[in-house]
């Protein structure tokens, strides 16, 4: 199911109808709000319609029996690609993937640009997430937006599309991806982790800022009960240490580490929620201490910091909130 950016979807969809479909469109915006998954849908879409022109319902949807749904779901349809990072070890795919999508990669499409598409007028690229592209890549990859190779649309994927080269950018139609709305990531998390409870599930909400990818990605870490933990520490300014302490013992576990990972990621964004309902003083102090803990956070990861000593500290700054 489809949800949320409806107009960016119609603008595709229209240009598709109008029969001038451009050959690269770039489908940007925040991470985790399905940019990714569109682009595969798009891509389905194009390639079934090529193949059986006017034969298909109107929408997105390729009915699981059309010869192109069959090929995809094989992998073997000859006239797609997708170029995304593969894992770092070939023998382990479910774990660590490579930095960076390789210009061998994208060498790797030059003999399917060398022929015509085999099934119909047209083939599709999909590349997820450009922004992974090598510097070498990227310019391989550049040659072919300047002299598109016969039908062939491109949809790339981008979350940063300002750190792209511009003269990617110049040759692309852009499609915006905005934050889904609240209901929109709700209806997913419910389908996505039907276990879940009504407290968690809002909690996840709230943490994936209107990526439903994002929040999938704090799942299984019990997120409400540590989100308690920093509302205690803002209104009550834990005078005795005793919830700093709690918390410090707890995610300074090694086997902890994915809820110190989500601790770190989420007092920034609960301090910048908390602020929006201050003023003066009391919000004066909210941004100080959002900018000391994402600051800290940052330095967290990057400097490798003993875990409980930083959430200790981290703690520390939210029970500043308390302050009037």
């Amino acid at each position: 199911m489809l949800l949320g950016n409806q107009s960016a979807r119609d603008a595709l969809a229209a240009a598709m109808a109008s029969g001038a479909l451009h050959h690269a469109w770039l489908i940007a915006g925040p991470e985790g709000v399905g940019k990714g998954s569109f682009a595969r849908i798009a891509a389905a879409r194009m390639l079934a319609e090529a193949l059986e022109p006017h034969k298909l319902a109107p929408g997105w949807n390729v009915p699981e029996n059309t010869q192109t749904a069959h090929l995809l779901a094989s992998g073997a349809h000859p006239d797609f690609r997708a170029l995304t990072r593969l894992p770092k070890d070939p023998d382990k795919p479910d774990e660590a993937l490579a930095r960076s999508i390789t210009i061998a990669q994208v060498r790797t499409l030059q003999p399917l640009f060398a022929t015509k598409p085999a099934l119909s007028p047209r083939r599709v690229v999909v590349i997820d997430a450009i922004d992974d592209l090598e510097r070498g890549g990227a310019n391989a990859l550049l040659k072919n937006l300047e002299e598109p190779p016969q039908g062939t649309i491109f949809l790339l994927v981008s979350h940063a599309p300002g750190r792209l080269l511009p003269t990617i950018r110049s040759r692309c139609r852009l499609l915006r991806f905005e934050p889904l709305e609240g209901g929109d990531v709700t209806h997913i998390l419910r389908q996505e982790l039907p276990d879940a409870t009504p407290d968690e599930i809002d909690a996840l909400v709230r943490a994936g800022e209107g990526s439903p990818g994002r929040a999938l990605g704090f799942a299984g870490l019990d997120l409400a009960a540590l989100e308690a933990e920093m509302t205690r520490l803002a209104e009550t300014g834990d005078p005795s240490n005793a919830i700093r302490g709690r918390l410090a013992k707890l995610l300074g576990a090694k086997a902890a580490q994915p809820r110190y990972e989500a601790f770190l990621d989420r007092v920034p964004s609960f301090i910048a929620a908390h602020a929006k309902t201050l003023t003066g003083e009391p919000l004066r102090i909210a941004l100080d201490t959002y900018t000391a803990s994402y600051e800290l956070a940052g330095a967290a990861r990057g400097l490798s910091l003993d875990a409980g000593a930083t959430v200790f500290e981290m703690s520390g700054l939210l029970a500043q909130l308390a302050r009037r």
